[in-house]
């Protein structure tokens, strides 16, 4: 049992210190048993209670008494949205693109309902390892094990329940509707129709700053300034070579929504080869300061999480996105830093923590067509194309689009990307292809000193962190952002419609533009600003 002693139950009340709290823990499990009830009668299961069998209205009851318990301890995870009425899938902006396409037939709707349920059991794992050993919660919860298990079960029982009725289809379909994460009364408050016209501005500046540094960092600029000023980093795997891989990526197996299916074992090779390799620019003459270091994340004492960075490690994960009819795997590496430090005596955007976030997406033979990122913030978004991808022009002026600094070449099955980041603010102020067995902390060129390995982990491991107590607990909150890591430009930027602008945030949860609406896994992100050639 993950960071519990082994004397306690972390699923069960444990000893109370006095009657009060034994009382206490008594009158919430009571109340949560009576909300869950009033819950299972008003939306808590499918709709149609008429057809539920009794087996899927018990069910229905103790999944809402398990959330019910969730609640109380503050360890929802905020990742997926969950449904009102479906305790036992949630949904993210990918699959909720396949929302009417699920309809179309039962072979479709068993894929679409198989992912949604492996988005809820992930996100129950999460929640149910990091729950309080003494939180009280419904009875017959003798282990965490035997939660998960009964969790799996009651999930495809009521999903059985739900595809045998199309009232039902219908009812999830019109509900697998993720919401954004901009806060129109913020905008109306703001007079975001006249504020963003400023800050529109704003964006438009530090693009041309960005693009200018690109432009003197490029690797077709022989002698360029800062040669011998990075320090690489790059993974500790194989290259891979293109014929296998591209042998792989066409040999992937789809399900019957046309999305890929790689096996754990495919998932990790692509990963692994396309991991990029980093250059870090080193703080002066000295080498890399301790807030350009990345590394691990772990729960001190402090209110945000800490990096430990004596082994760099990035953090991994497979995702998808849309384009036409296709839909193309993409690769995700995220960099942890310590901080972001101030500049200054006021730095707005200082802060404790810093991630940047590197995406690669793939064509079917697995040849890269583009590399995008942000920060974990969901600041700082620009996109570098291959020759494959075309731009799409912006539907109305003064918006954030696709802020394009640079290109790249087209690029081979396998081929690993050079990512270039600057110190302190940790821009990402370059981008080449790489050379496997090139020296260079220039991209196309110049010698770096050294090369230090770092490995890959797991992103999902986030939601679970070992804490000094010996137990875990997200990184997240369960609004998404990650605690103690606000920053004082919320106040400046609250007219855009953010909850804190600047914090950092979790997957499915970063809105990536101040200026219009926009979030790093629509599902049809890179379809709407580009276009295969």
């Amino acid at each position: 049992m993950r960071g519990t002693p082994p004397h306690k139950n972390p699923l069960k009340p444990g000893p109370r210190a006095n009657g009060s709290r034994r009382a206490m823990a008594s009158m919430v499990l009571a109340l949560a048993g009576w909300l869950a009830g009033c819950a299972a009668l008003d939306g808590a299961r499918p709709p149609g209670p008429s057809a539920a069998s009794p087996a899927a209205r018990e069910c229905a009851l103790w999944l809402a008494q398990l959330d019910a318990a969730i609640d109380s301890a503050h360890v929802r995870d905020g990742g997926a949205h969950r449904m009102a009425g479906f305790p036992f899938v949630r949904v993210d902006r990918f699959l909720a693109s396949f929302r009417d396409e699920a309809l179309a037939s039962d072979a479709a709707f068993a894929a679409w309902g198989a992912r949604l349920m492996a988005l809820d059991a992930a996100a129950r794992v999460a929640e149910l390892g990091n729950l309080p050993a003494d939180e009280p919660t419904p009875e017959a919860l003798e282990t965490h094990d035997a939660a998960l298990a009964r969790a799996a079960q009651c999930a495809n029982l009521l999903w059985a329940d739900v595809a045998a009725r199309p009232e039902a289809r219908q009812a999830l379909a019109a509900r697998a509707v993720v919401p954004d994460d901009y806060a129109t009364w913020q905008r109306a408050a703001g007079l975001y129709a006249l504020t963003r016209v400023p800050f529109f501005a704003g964006v438009q500046a530090w693009q041309a700053g960005l693009r200018d540094t690109f432009d003197r960092l490029a690797p077709r600029a022989p002698g360029a300034p800062g040669a011998g000023a990075w320090q690489r980093y790059a993974p500790a795997y194989p290259a891979m070579a293109p014929g296998p891989l591209t042998a792989l990526a066409q040999a992937m197996p789809r399900d019957a929504l046309g999305i890929p299916v790689p096996t754990r074992e495919a998932a990790a090779a692509l990963l692994q080869a396309y991991a990029p390799v980093l250059e870090v620019a080193r703080a002066g003459s000295g080498g890399v300061a301790p807030f350009d270091r990345f590394g691990t994340l772990r729960w001190g004492a402090g209110d945000a999480p800490e990096v430990a960075t004596q082994h760099p490690v990035a953090y991994q994960r497979i995702a998808y996105t849309r384009m036409g009819a296709q839909t193309l795997v993409q690769l995700v590496y995220s960099y942890w830093f310590p901080e972001r430090p101030a500049a200054g005596a006021i730095d707005l955007l200082s802060g404790p923590l810093d991630a940047v976030v590197l995406r690669i997406t793939l064509a079917p033979d697995g040849t890269p067509l583009l590399l995008d990122t942000i920060h974990a913030c969901g600041c700082y978004h620009l996109f570098v194309p291959t020759p494959a991808l075309a731009p799409r022009p912006a539907p109305e002026a003064r918006v954030e689009w696709a802020f394009v600094p640079t290109t790249l070449p087209a690029l081979a099955p396998g081929q690993r990307l050079r990512v270039r980041v600057a110190s302190g603010t940790h821009y990402v102020v370059g981008v080449a292809p790489h050379t496997e067995g090139a020296a260079g902390g220039q991209p196309g060129g110049d010698a770096a000193d050294g090369v230090t390995p770092y490995a890959l982990a797991d992103d999902h491991a986030l939601r679970t962190l070992p804490t000094p107590q010996g137990g875990t607990r997200s990184a997240f909150w369960p609004s998404g952002i990650v605690p103690g890591t606000a920053r004082g430009e919320r106040v400046l930027f609250w007219p855009m419609g953010i909850e804190s602008p600047g914090a950092m945030r979790q997957w499915g949860r970063q809105p990536t533009a101040f200026v219009g609406r926009r979030h790093f896994d629509d599902a049809r992100l890179l379809d709407d600003r580009f276009k295969l050639r």
